[in-house]
């Protein structure tokens, strides 16, 4: 069934293309309206092919203004194979900035597989994992922590059943340079872009940037280097484009595990959080993670929140308000290689 997204790409060509995929979805004020992403493509001979991708959430912006740069940097005579850059693949949220779409609510990282008959989100989500994703060999969609929450820099896979495929997908997660990684276990049926990219046949790499729906130039550099590291790794360019200094040799990494609801602290009221500890802190079960206040009653002491497990600190919310549900605080577990 066709989706109703028109792809302006030609996969099979050489040289550059830059164009939208355009989404055709009526609505009041224009009954023949397109939502219009762009995508670039570059093609020089045979060897690896990339995807590129981020603004899967709207409010997530190192991976989008470091994607788009990326764009009016890379000549196609300086790679070696192809290179597909989507750098605001959810455009109504991002042009809204918000996590989801406003035009349907849809959270890219939870509609796939897709489905082509769908709403625009849904839609663009079956053509990412049925079309565009089998194309390449490797897909990386960057995520940071949005609008509400700030996040340990970091970088993730998923556990696959084909060991050729997982262990290809480590060495690229290493060559990331990350310090700390996650290797997810959300299984082949999971509606994120990594579930989509294990069904497509193909690696896919993700990660955590920065957060807080803002960019410093600490997370912009560590966004830079890991775009640059991987396109060196793969020898589609031979040397960095993004970075404004030299890559250094990745460090240590270590592994970090979240797979428990009691490795987080949740709201069970409307409050007001004040965090006590900092991204990166390892942590122990019983030490205090913050305070939350009461402003509507005031006569009444603010709560000390405790860490139920021993961990790494890896993010916590920016924002104070909070409501029922909310997580407020995560630590990861350490693990072995």
């Amino acid at each position: 069934m066709h989706s109703g997204l028109v792809n302006p790409i030609d996969f099979s060509r050489e040289g550059r293309q830059a164009g939208y995929l355009a989404i055709p979805y009526s609505i009041d004020r224009s009954p023949y309206y397109q939502i219009r992403v762009p995508i670039l493509r570059l093609r020089n001979g045979e060897g690896p092919s990339l995807l590129l991708m981020a603004g899967n959430h709207g409010d997530e912006y190192e991976g989008e203004l470091q994607l788009g740069r990326l764009m009016r940097l890379l000549d196609v005579a300086d790679i070696s194979g192809a290179v597909t850059i989507l750098p605001m693949a959810n455009l109504p949220a991002v042009m809204a900035a918000k996590r989801c779409s406003p035009f349907d609510g849809g959270n890219l990282n939870r509609a796939f597989p897709g489905d082509p008959a769908g709403v625009p989100t849904a839609r663009l989500a079956h053509f990412l994992e049925h079309e565009l994703f089998p194309r390449h060999d490797v897909v990386f969609d960057l995520h940071s922590g949005g609008t509400s929450m700030a996040h340990l820099p970091c970088t993730l896979i998923e556990r696959q059943a084909d060991a050729t495929r997982f262990e290809r997908s480590v060495a690229l997660m290493r060559a990331l340079g990350a310090s700390h990684a996650f290797i997810a276990n959300n299984g082949r049926a999971a509606p994120t872009s990594m579930g989509a990219a294990a069904r497509a046949g193909v690696i896919g790499l993700s990660g955590e940037f920065g957060g807080g729906a803002t960019v410093t130039p600490a997370t912009m550099a560590f966004t830079a280097a890991a775009i640059d590291r991987l396109l060196v790794t793969l020898g589609i360019v031979g040397h960095p484009v993004l970075s404004r200094t030299p890559l250094a040799e990745p460090g240590p990494l270590q592994l970090l595990s979240l797979s428990r609801h009691s490795q987080g602290i949740y709201a069970d009221r409307r409050g007001w959080f004040e965090p006590a500890a900092v991204l990166g802190a390892i942590v122990s079960a019983g030490e205090l993670a913050g305070w939350y206040h009461d402003l509507e009653r005031l006569e009444q002491p603010e709560e000390e929140l405790r860490f139920a497990e021993d961990g790494i600190v890896i993010s916590h919310r920016l924002h104070c308000d909070s409501q029922a549900g909310d997580c407020l605080i995560q630590v990861a577990e350490p693990i072995a290689a």
